[in-house]
């Protein structure tokens, strides 16, 4: 039998039929379930869930006791902080069957999720957007926002290196990569 091209940890499961990228590495007591898609060169931490039907993009980092429930959606380069949560039903109850009603969470390429952050289902978290650890998000986030506190509100934006913004104006410029930015009508786009 050929070896695979990606890494699993002996203790974590694996359901076929799933895609695994080249050089992703999924670790100690993970379940990757069936009809799942996870991309080239990403990191799965320990006892990490993805869902029948999670598709995950490439070079994505997914930190340890994350689950990643049918609905969710993650685009490349997407960080996901230890412990953070994802939901995928509005109003989940043990008695009622709610699959019909999952809805999609999509977060954009580059987003940062921090640790211990809980994202409501069927929102859309921006590009390179970040999430302070701990923020309860329940509605969209906008590409480049820094959001914190529960409920998560804007505090900010977030350069694409990972640094913070000081925007006074239309026109900010990041002070570590020099990267320039333009705001107009509330949203912060690369100049």
């Amino acid at each position: 039998m050929p070896e695979k091209p990606y890494f699993v940890h002996a203790s974590s499961y694996v359901d076929e039929p799933c895609q695994i990228g080249e050089g992703t590495k999924i670790w100690h007591f993970s379940h990757v379930m069936k009809d799942s898609v996870i991309g080239k060169g990403c990191n799965i931490g320990q006892n990490v869930l993805v869902a029948t039907g999670v598709r995950i993009g490439d070079n994505c980092k997914i930190q340890n006791n994350v689950s990643l429930y049918t609905g969710v959606v993650l685009e490349d380069h997407v960080f996901c902080g230890p412990s953070m949560v994802f939901t995928n039903v509005v109003n989940p109850r043990s008695e009622v069957a709610r699959k019909s009603e999952y809805k999609t969470t999509l977060v954009k390429r580059g987003a940062s999720i921090g640790a211990n952050a809980t994202i409501l289902c069927g929102t859309t978290i921006g590009a390179y957007a970040f999430v302070g650890a701990g923020a309860v998000v329940t509605r969209d986030v906008a590409d480049f926002a820094l959001v914190v506190g529960s409920p998560a509100r804007a505090h900010g934006w977030m350069c694409r290196c990972g640094i913070k913004l000081q925007v006074s104006g239309p026109q900010a410029r990041c002070e570590s990569c020099a990267a320039a930015y333009v705001l107009h009508d509330g949203r912060l786009a690369p100049a």
